[in-house]
């Protein structure tokens, strides 16, 4: 294997552990688990409480704070327990990825296969990793108060920042084990241009579920395509000044989501339709294709969660969804890419 195919692979395996790490984040807010850790220690925090003292200490804590007293007064240790292994083994998870990325890059480093090119590359992620840890803990810090919920904002910020830390590795892991391929004749060009704005267009659909998963937007309407018995409901712009409606009014945050779902769905499909018509490589029209496929999919999937009212382990897949959507356009995007200098890390 060479040395960035070595490199590649450990920074594949580091994306794969990224998003566990969300799909999970998804699972700890869906079960209203993420406040039953009311500190934090990023170094000292590996072990989970050992022993009946401990737990009692921990649950103790907890107890101290608005969730127990206003949403969970009368908890039981062991319903305790329940939720405090999610938000457990979300934060070891993210701890292990910060060693998974630290170990490796050391070793790599010296032997001399980072070269100067992509050292700062890394360095900068590590840099992101960390800051993502701040992040989650001041999350967390915005539900330890008078209204037991994590703020939206803070919420869609850790994702946003999660997701750019995933698509910023896949597209150095990628650049390393694919050459840079040059669109083909016939339009392929102005294709590529597009596969920038659908991946933009993701990317705030993603965020736009943030708000909706923030403010529990998903149970304001159960119904499909209508929304209280019309396409256009009332109340999208209740709140003033109007910018806050779509932050922090369920009804218009849920409608944003689903005007927004169905435009990525269908910008998918024009995208493909128009790639047909032009000469791609064998690598360009598999990410053309499989977009399209995991758009369908992800709509389907939005559309069952909201019918069920947001079951936990259907929005669960439906949040993997969206990873895996914005997965593929970061590698659709980079297979249009053109062509440049690779070898020693990489162009």
């Amino acid at each position: 294997m060479s040395r960035d195919k070595a490199i590649a692979a450990w920074l594949f395996a580091v994306a794969a552990l990224i998003v566990l790490t969300i799909i999970l984040g998804g699972v700890t807010r869906l079960t209203h688990s993420g406040l039953s850790m009311v500190d934090w220690r990023p170094l000292t925090g590996w072990l989970p409480p050992l022993g009946e003292a401990e737990w009692e200490g921990v649950f103790a804590r907890y107890r101290a704070y608005p969730e127990y007293q206003k949403l969970n007064l009368g908890m039981t240790l062991q319903e305790f327990k329940s939720i405090f292994w999610f938000e457990y083994a979300h934060r070891l998870l993210g701890r292990t990825i910060g060693v998974a990325f630290v170990a490796p890059f050391v070793v790599f480093a010296a032997k001399g296969w980072v070269g100067r090119k992509l050292a700062p590359t890394l360095i900068a992620l590590f840099i992101l990793g960390g800051l993502q840890g701040v992040l989650g803990w001041y999350m967390v810090k915005s539900g330890l108060v008078e209204r037991p919920d994590v703020s939206q904002y803070r919420l869609a910020a850790h994702l946003v920042l999660a997701l750019a830390i995933l698509g910023s590795m896949l597209w150095v892991a990628i650049g390393l084990v694919r050459p840079r391929t040059r669109p083909g004749p016939n339009g392929a060009a102005a294709i590529a241009r597009w596969a920038w704005g659908l991946l933009g267009l993701i990317l705030v659909t993603a965020l736009s579920g943030a708000f909706v998963a923030g403010l529990d937007a998903g149970l304001a309407f159960n119904t499909f395509p209508l929304m209280g018995g019309v396409l256009v409901p009332e109340g999208l712009f209740d709140l003033s000044p109007g910018y806050l409606n779509f932050f922090e009014n369920v009804v218009t945050v849920q409608f944003d989501h689903r005007v927004l779902a169905i435009s990525v769905l269908a910008a998918a499909g024009v995208f493909w339709w128009r790639a047909r018509k032009s000469v791609l490589t064998p690598g360009q029209r598999l990410a053309t294709n499989l977009l399209a496929a995991v758009a369908l999919a992800q709509v389907a999937l939005g559309i069952s969660t909201l019918l069920l009212a947001v079951p936990v382990p259907l929005a669960a897949l439906h949040q993997a969804g969206a990873v895996a959507l914005f997965c593929v356009a970061v590698w659709m995007v980079r297979e249009f890419r053109t062509p440049a200098a690779t070898g020693a890390n990489g162009p």
